[in-house]
């Protein structure tokens, strides 16, 4: 388990950065102040994207149960996706729209659906 990193994991953000530039998708910016920190922010069409580790946020194809310390990691990660739908409500109660990816969307072999559900929440700024 200490292999799974928690926080400055950059891959998966910098592979979404690198399909939005490849195709063209601007607007958007890191490190802002909106509630639940997104990942990556439209703050114009007041669109929340947040990319979410298999692991870390409970995939229901990937997510996988350690079986060291079972009742720790089964409220740990029991907490996170609470915390998510949590995050969800909030910014949806503020006018945001919210983008949850998973980190297994952002391989090339599923590139072309993840390009769809973009740009179904980023129509006004996609090509």
């Amino acid at each position: 388990m200490s292999l799974i990193r928690s926080r400055g994991n950059r891959d998966t953000e910098l592979r979404l950065i690198t399909v939005m530039r490849a195709h063209g998708i601007t607007g958007w910016r890191r490190g802002s102040n909106v509630p639940g920190k997104p990942d990556f922010v439209f703050s114009k069409l007041k669109t929340a994207v947040f990319v979410d580790g298999c692991f870390w946020h409970g995939c229901p194809i990937h997510a996988t149960w350690p079986k060291n310390r079972a009742a720790f990691w089964l409220a740990k990660l029991t907490g996170n996706k609470a915390r998510d739908r949590r995050v969800n409500r909030e910014l949806r109660a503020l006018g945001w729209k919210v983008v949850r990816i998973w980190e297994h969307e952002l391989r090339r072999k599923n590139e072309v659906r993840l390009l769809r559900k973009l740009r179904t929440h980023l129509s006004p700024r996609c090509p």
